[in-house]
């Protein structure tokens, strides 16, 4: 069933003010609060709050957020790899989840930090074996990712689980857009980061190697996704190092940007 506040196309924001937390539609730098939460039916409230009033929050709290790697070919050329026959997936636990404008602490067992700019689908309902036409129904939206990776660790280590798993390695935000598709996805939307104003990524949605209805059936055939999930789709080509003090930002076309800082790990 598609709900009335999911009619049309509507960008949701998950935020904090005097200590509450709550939904609300984003509209002209305005939250309408919702009632409830954005899985299930829910109704505007009509309670306005101007979006410089609040703090953002990550847009959702994934029970697990599900990696893949290697999904641009520049990508995977960069760092010496061959594109893989199928997806290579991880897990980024909750823990690692911060929103826009959070700090990145740089993790004391790595010297070599990387940003990796990624499109993350956000699961809208209990899902599992999904058939690729059916894909587009269980998504409830996208947002902005960065998949920050502890390189040297992952080079050290082979399996990814403490470099692409430690805390507050997965910035989520500024908010869901529901007003995307797969279609809008394959036709090709700019991924960007910058670090401290200056560009280090630029690529494409379309250069995806795997398209987004084809994650969601490899990753459905194994598990089941449940609301607020996350899938995070892949890096184009141009990862680097952060340093502790760097402003690192993900801007995705038709969704928003992501700003983080890195600091020193206290």
């Amino acid at each position: 069933m598609i709900n009335e506040g999911q009619r049309q196309p509507v960008r949701i924001a998950r935020f904090s003010i005097d200590g509450n937390v709550g939904f609300g539609v984003l509209e002209d730098d305005e939250l309408d609060v919702i009632k409830g939460h954005p899985f299930a039916e829910f109704e505007r409230s009509g309670q306005k709050v101007p979006l410089d009033k609040v703090r953002l929050l990550p847009p959702v709290l994934p029970n697990k957020v599900v990696g893949v790697g290697r999904n641009y070919a520049a990508h995977a050329a960069e760092l010496g790899n061959e594109v893989p026959e199928v997806p290579v997936t991880f897990f980024k636990p909750s823990t690692s989840v911060i929103g826009p404008g959070d700090p990145i602490a740089y993790p004391s067992f790595s010297q070599e930090v990387h940003h990796e700019a990624e499109l993350a689908v956000v699961i809208g309902r209990m899902c599992r074996e999904v058939p690729r036409e059916r894909a587009k129904d269980v998504i409830l939206g996208y947002t902005c990712a960065n998949d920050v990776t502890a390189r040297d660790v992952q080079r050290r280590e082979k399996q990814w689980a403490r470099a692409k798993g430690f805390d507050g390695s997965c910035p989520l935000g500024p908010w869901v857009e529901t007003g995307l598709d797969p279609a809008a996805v394959a036709a090709g939307l700019a991924v960007q980061c910058t670090v401290n104003g200056e560009q280090r990524q630029l690529g494409r949605t379309s250069e995806m190697i795997r398209s987004v209805e084809d994650l969601i059936v490899h990753i459905t055939e194994a598990m089941t996704l449940l609301p607020g999930d996350v899938i995070l789709t892949g890096t184009p080509a141009g990862v680097g190092p952060l340093n502790v003090g760097d402003e690192v930002a993900v801007t995705i076309e038709g969704i928003g940007t992501l700003t983080n800082k890195v600091i020193k790990r206290g």
